[in-house]
């Protein structure tokens, strides 16, 4: 069975509300991301409106989570080398 997304029921490409909707941000947030080349997009029609498509979004989503998921491994890594630190005992220098 398939799960259908908030994205999927909005058609192919996604207008910048229509993304902002999806990620819970708003469109100048949804613009940032596309100008700064985080977030692939395209402009169409006389205006050059810009355009998402649904696929594109979802990629990204997941590569956000991706992301999210190794900077949490690498700083679990980052602690399991620390070692216990007694604030209790006073050292003389």
């Amino acid at each position: 069975m398939n799960a259908i997304t908030p994205a999927d029921s909005l058609g192919r490409f996604l207008t910048l509300a229509d993304a902002a909707e999806v990620l819970n941000i708003t469109p100048s947030e949804v613009l940032e991301l596309i100008q700064s080349g985080e977030l692939p997009a395209i402009k169409v029609g006389s205006k050059g409106q810009w355009r998402i498509e649904n696929s594109v979004l979802e990629s990204y989503i997941e590569a956000m989570y991706e992301q999210t998921r190794r900077m949490s491994l690498w700083h679990q890594a980052e602690f399991a080398s620390v070692t216990e630190v007694n604030f209790g005992e006073r050292r003389r220098l």
